[in-house]
């Protein structure tokens, strides 16, 4: 009897052991990594300053202002919508931590469904975290996410979503930020949160809004720029700038009855001009192999190296893959890119930049240079 007692008290210390470093573990996914303000922000709002409701909730999140000395045009980016998608939040923290504004105003919004980056998705086994090489020897290290809300914030999932705008979704795309726009003012929590963003655009008169995405190589709107119709000139002229610099990158028109999501919406809702950016990831495809670390920062996959091969991508892909390196700088140029067009068409509200790292200058000096 002493003897099954003694073995269930080292069996019952072992499973409080294990239960104490899960919960230790889960709760990192809580903490916010590190951000370090480069001095070009001028202030650090949150985005309950604009929707008060979010506000103490999970889906209130910061927002990085970096205003120039002189009025121009305003300009509003997003990372972090889908958390699964971590290049737009790394390429966010990137300009945070180097852009300075000579005119116009920035609005950075590193993680827009904050509630996301709480968790993964069940099933996918994916990693909690990554982590980027930087130039004083350390890592910076951040968290990999889920694409839609925890459901421990907004549950449960109707059986179908019916939209705002009219048509009609599956109930788990209740949790997709970027099914949720325009949102509703007593909506559920996410829809809450895309109106939230969409009275930031509005109130602040934003000029340009721009969503930062990845998507799976096998996925045809890829290294794109998505563009509302009141946009287009915007995303053309950026186009060919770009091409100038030998980076290709497709055009995409927002479909009219594609509901919800920011190229659409925000468009519709607003005055502003509205672009969605798209970079291909392999961590996001569904022909993927083993999904950690490693394939979230580097991007090499022996089975996208095969279907490149087949001709089954719609992204250029071998052996090299396609790094986060590779992917913060398709966005942070086309970010740029947007900015000069800007500049071009609009000459009255110029939106002028310094240390904005250039595409080349990513690729050679690694994106851990700039964090």
């Amino acid at each position: 009897m002493k003897k099954r007692f003694t073995i269930f008290l080292v069996f019952l210390a072992a499973v409080t052991t294990i239960c104490l470093l899960s919960a230790f573990e889960f709760r990192k996914m809580w903490n916010d990594p590190l951000i370090k303000p480069g001095t070009g922000v001028t202030e650090i709002k949150m985005l309950s300053d604009w929707f008060s409701k979010i506000k103490d909730t999970a889906f209130d999140t910061p927002v990085y202002v970096l205003k120039g000395s002189e009025e121009g045009g305003k300009f509003l980016l997003l990372g972090g919508t889908h958390a699964n998608e971590p290049t737009g939040a790394v390429a966010a923290i990137t300009l945070i931590e180097n852009l300075s504004v000579d005119s116009g105003t920035l609005y950075i919004i590193p993680w827009a469904n904050h509630s996301a980056v709480t968790h993964t998705d069940p099933m996918e086994g994916a990693p909690q975290f990554y982590s980027i090489d930087v130039a004083d020897g350390t890592r910076r290290v951040f968290r990999f996410g889920s694409r839609k809300t925890n459901s421990i914030h907004q549950w449960p999932d109707p059986t179908i979503y019916n939209h705002p705008m009219g048509g009609q979704l599956g109930g788990s795309e209740t949790l997709n930020l970027n099914r949720s726009y325009p949102g509703r003012i007593d909506g559920t929590p996410t829809e809450q949160l895309a109106y939230a963003i969409l009275q930031l655009i509005n109130k602040e008169k934003i000029d340009i809004a721009c969503d930062m995405h990845e998507s799976s190589p096998e996925y045809p709107v890829n290294d794109a720029i998505v563009f509302h119709q009141d946009a287009g000139e915007l995303a053309i002229t950026a186009q060919m700038m770009m091409e100038m610099e030998d980076i290709i990158i497709r055009l995409e028109e927002s479909p009219i009855n594609l509901r919800g999501l920011s190229h659409r919406e925000w468009g519709d809702s607003s005055d502003t001009l509205a672009v969605l950016l798209e970079v291909a990831n392999p961590s996001q495809g569904r022909m993927r192999g083993k999904t950690d670390e490693a394939l979230v920062v580097t991007g090499k996959d022996k089975f996208y190296v095969r279907a490149a091969e087949r001709g089954q991508l719609f992204a250029p892909y071998d052996e090299s893959g396609y790094s986060i390196d590779l992917r913060a700088a398709r966005h942070i140029s086309t970010v740029s890119a947007l900015i000069e067009s800007w500049n071009m068409l609009y000459e009255d509200k110029m939106i002028l930049l310094e240390d904005m790292p250039s595409y080349d200058e990513i690729l050679e000096k690694g994106l851990g240079f700039y964090l």
